[in-house]
């Protein structure tokens, strides 16, 4: 069993912990206490030191994006510009559902590490942009940003000093590709959902045409722990590069799926090991390490630590620490079939690569599932994947072709066998699959 002191969740079973009495009784804003007499150019300084990266996927230093935010930017006529800063609380990535939990239990958490970080980079207002199936979590956190305010942690004269900030919460609309830093600012903006052209980057031009950082609900709730017990401490979990603990968010065919909260680095195995292994005592085949846009790994690829560059040199990515545990008696083709069809759903279709990738690979792979595809099928994948991976404005495209790709490349037999025997062998003989409308389509 892995053994670890949690820094984020070790009051997840506190009766009350979303409440600010709760949350103060057991050491909640001292953080923001310290911070306050810290100078910004300190605080971003610890977090650098403490080698924390964002959660949200990309794994970005997050002390190197707070600085570099601009000091004091002006209006070309000498006007002071506001900065802002966002927290990306979408999660909308499938097998990801450890920053619900964060707002469900730590909403005030939250709260005084985008405090802490909005001293640091000087912002004047701060966005939370939670996704809209989040209804409870909303309420959850309204409440929270309520409870500050009363109590003089957020608005003007933030505890009683010269500097003011608050908070408002936004709901996106279900769109996965809000996920993306730019897209969900475009959507805060009230425009459409769509990423833009970098550069600029948001730290230059972001929401509403002003100096914004956006962060993670998970790497702002790191931020408390970093403040009140140092970066070194933090630093001292996980790696040279990578720090502190990480919750990973465990489901598939795994016997107690959940979220964890363990060293960043803690190797894959021990990970299934500690959940209880593969459900049903059952052999397993494969593995998707950092939600469903990372590649698959086989059986033969777990001994592998979870950190964002071990899992990078293996082929695959840490993106959101969602770890889906797949059996030996799930069909692979299945699978990639699934997540392909949802990928060709949410892509925005700005970029003529994306758009028009997805939709064939979803068309291929359903219909290799199905029983009605080719040799020639597998062979065009890589191609569509090429002329996808790294063409577009953003990173989904990428995000397509990592399922796709992987569990050809690692499966490939399962895929022929069902070319050679037109049917899905994992399913009983004469088992008639369900057709959507252009199951039977050529490209």
């Amino acid at each position: 069993m892995v053994q670890v002191e949690k820094l984020l969740t070790q009051h997840n079973d506190v009766e009350g912990s979303h409440t600010i009495d709760v949350y103060r009784s057991l050491g909640g804003y001292k953080a923001l206490e310290k911070a306050l007499a810290m100078t910004p150019e300190s605080i971003v300084d610890e977090v650098k030191k403490s080698n924390l990266r964002g959660r949200g996927g990309a794994g970005f230093p997050t002390g190197m994006k707070w600085s570099f935010m601009p000091k004091a930017p002006t209006f070309p006529d000498g006007r002071p510009k506001p900065k802002y800063l966002v927290c990306n609380a979408d999660e909308g990535e499938p097998g990801t559902f450890k920053d619900r939990l964060l707002m469900t239990k730590h909403p005030h958490m939250l709260i005084e590490g985008m405090i802490v970080a909005a001293h640091a980079i000087g912002a004047s207002r701060g966005f939370i942009y939670i996704r809209g199936e989040f209804v409870f979590e909303t309420k959850r956190v309204e409440d929270a940003i309520v409870e500050a305010r009363k109590m003089g942690l957020l608005g003007t004269k933030v505890s009683g000093t010269d500097w003011s900030f608050d908070l408002v919460v936004y709901r996106g609309a279900g769109a996965y590709i809000c996920g993306e830093e730019t897209a969900l600012l475009n959507s805060l903006e009230g425009k459409r959902g769509e990423p833009r052209l970098k550069p600029p980057f948001p730290a230059m031009v972001g929401a509403f045409g002003m100096p914004t950082c956006v962060n993670n609900v998970e790497t702002f709730c790191a931020v408390p722990t970093i403040i009140n017990d140092g970066a070194a401490k933090f630093a001292s979990v996980g790696t040279e590069r990578s720090g502190g603990t990480r919750l990973f968010c465990v489901s598939g065919e795994i016997e107690k799926p959940g979220v964890y909260e363990l060293p960043i680095n803690v190797n894959l195995n021990d990970l299934i090991a500690h959940c209880g292994g593969v459900l049903g005592g059952k052999k397993l085949k494969a593995v998707i390490p950092g939600g469903a846009s990372a590649p698959m790994l086989s059986a033969a690829e777990t001994d592998v630590a979870m950190d964002f560059d071990s899992l990078a040199k293996a082929g695959t990515m840490a993106g959101s620490g969602g770890v889906i545990v797949i059996s030996e008696d799930t069909c692979i083709v299945e699978v990639a079939a699934r997540l392909l069809k949802f990928y060709e759903h949410e892509s925005c279709g700005q970029c003529s690569q994306c758009r028009e990738g997805s939709h064939w690979l979803a068309r291929m792979f359903h219909r290799i599932e199905i029983g009605q595809g080719t040799e020639a099928d597998l062979n065009a994948i890589a191609g569509i994947c090429s002329n996808m991976a790294g063409q577009t404005i953003c990173a989904f495209s990428d995000a397509v072709t990592g399922p796709a790709l992987s569990s050809v490349r690692k499966f490939r037999h399962e895929f022929e066998e069902h070319v050679r025997l037109k049917r899905c062998p994992c399913k009983p003989e004469g088992h008639v699959p369900k057709h959507d409308h252009h199951a039977s389509a050529t490209l």
